[in-house]
């Protein structure tokens, strides 16, 4: 049985929730890629410089090592190694700079010092193995010039939280915050005596860690990329690499929804899209468009934005865009006041159960995704506390027990088309909500959050990010890239 320690009072910012990287993965692909550049900063914290170093070699474990490939785990702690930042590195040079190091089996470690490295000698998979703590495990072995050897194990937690065996399982830097908060009762609590919304509260504790400002400016660059990622993926045909020949979507459908209509830029595309009217079919068929958009920009190693996870990167945007493209949502003030929302409901899962695949299935992913972006429709749209909490409660209600089971274990089937549910699901919860009692409610948030872990804790490893169970094996492909 694997570990987990729940951290009381945790203290996660909205930027924790939300992180700006590459796909295909936060757990196996930024996780892994943020450790191999906390693992280079150690050595340097040491007093030891890089160009002391002869040799570095990787060991990947359980979840890590059975789906590494079709995430781009060898990928990721190669970048990381090389010193190479997930939030500002150029996508497009990622097989370029692969394809130079495995022809001439170096690499430049940390960007300064060049080393020896064959990523077919120097990455092992070691499949039949898995740490105690969690299962998406990595250890990074050194050999120093002088003969001395380093070793440090990291595990990559979900949403590309990234935690050092023998050290505490939280976030980063713990601060006093003015409203402590780990549990959906405690929110509902500081709320009633505060008179905040869920977003108000938010902002007042992040302001634990910086100016007010600064935050405001951060979420909209988180927004910013999010847009971007939308309409590249909308505007992107072809088809998905990794071996498994799934054609692109996102394209096509936007394309036919528009019916000719002519744009030239994001905000002149809303314009085009709400021309279209918002029949139900329209919209919905839009909503898919969106999540099958990032999904798509994800499985293609683009830059997306963690919400809370890569796998699920599709779900807050695409009702985010929805709200913004049907619901007259396009102002700043109400983009903010979603992100804000939404990363409180996704801590609390991060707190108390997890957003990791791999420890409980796509429940924890999908699930989380679709609980967070319904609470956040759920206020922008003038729900109540009560009522924001309600929405987050249906939308995980109706994901409990779902499996992660990537054929090839590549992010793209069912993981793609399963953004499209999360975040129909998620404007359903919303509306429930918004049209309910919830006092008359019979399940709390924090019930379901806790049913979330027990399901996680229950369920089989085959079905937590193994591609050893479900439509992993059920479907017959041949991947000579996987």
């Amino acid at each position: 049985m694997f570990k987990f320690y729940v951290v009381a009072h945790e203290c996660i910012s909205v930027f924790d929730i939300f992180k700006i990287g590459v796909g295909p993965s936060s757990s196996h692909t930024l996780g892994p890629w943020r450790a191999a550049l906390q693992f280079l900063q150690e050595i340097q914290a040491t007093g030891r410089k890089l160009n002391s170093i002869e040799h570095v070699s990787v060991l990947l474990y359980g979840s890590l090592a059975k789906t590494g490939h079709g995430h781009g785990t060898d990928i990721a702690v190669q970048l990381g190694l090389c010193g190479d930042d997930p939030v500002t590195f150029d996508v497009n040079q990622i097989n370029s700079k692969m394809d130079d190091i495995r022809r001439n089996k170096e690499m430049m470690l940390g960007g300064t010092h060049r080393i020896a490295f064959d990523p077919l000698q120097d990455i092992s998979f070691l499949f039949e193995e898995s740490l105690p703590f969690h299962p998406n495990a990595l250890t990074f072995l050194v050999t120093f010039a002088d003969g001395e050897q380093q070793a440090a194990t990291y595990y990559s937690i979900g949403g590309g939280f990234v935690v050092k065996e023998g050290e505490a399982s939280g976030s980063g830097t713990q601060v006093d915050l003015p409203f402590p908060i780990d549990t959906a009762r405690q929110l509902l609590q500081w709320c009633i005596k505060t008179g905040y919304s869920i977003s108000e509260l938010v902002m007042e504790n992040e302001q634990a860690w910086r100016p007010e400002a600064a935050t405001k400016a951060g979420v909209m660059n988180i927004w910013r990329v999010m847009k971007e990622c939308i309409y590249r993926g909308s505007h992107t045909a072809g088809e998905l690499p990794g071996g498994l020949r799934v054609a692109r979507r996102a394209a096509a459908l936007n394309k036919k929804l528009l019916k000719g209509r002519a744009y030239n830029d994001y905000d002149s595309w809303i314009a085009a899209i709400r021309e279209g009217g918002n029949h139900f079919a329209y919209t919905l068929d839009w909503v898919s468009c969106f999540a099958l958009a990032v999904n798509e920009e994800n499985a293609s190693f683009g830059r997306v934005v963690t919400a809370p996870t890569n796998g699920a990167a599709g779900v807050i945007p695409a009702v985010l865009q929805y709200f913004i493209a049907f619901c007259d949502g396009y102002q700043d003030e109400k983009i903010m006041q979603f992100i804000l929302t939404a990363s409180e409901i996704g801590s609390i899962f991060k707190k108390r159960s997890t957003i990791s695949a791999a420890m409980g299935g796509c429940q924890a992913e999908i699930g989380v995704s679709s609980a967070m972006a319904a609470a956040a429709l759920t206020e922008c749209l003038g729900g109540s506390q009560r009522q924001v909490l309600m929405a987050a409660e249906i939308a995980m209600e109706h994901h409990l027990g779902l499996t992660c089971d990537p054929i090839g274990g590549l992010v793209q089937v069912p993981c793609i088309e399963r953004n499209t549910m999360g975040a129909i699901k998620a404007i359903t919860a919303s509306q429930l909500a918004l049209q309910s009692n919830p006092e008359l409610a019979k399940v709390s948030l924090d019930a379901v959050v806790k049913t979330m872990w027990d399901t996680a804790l229950d369920m089989n490893s085959k079905y937590k990010e193994t591609s050893d169970g479900g439509l992993a094996v059920n479907i017959p492909i041949s991947l000579p890239e996987c």
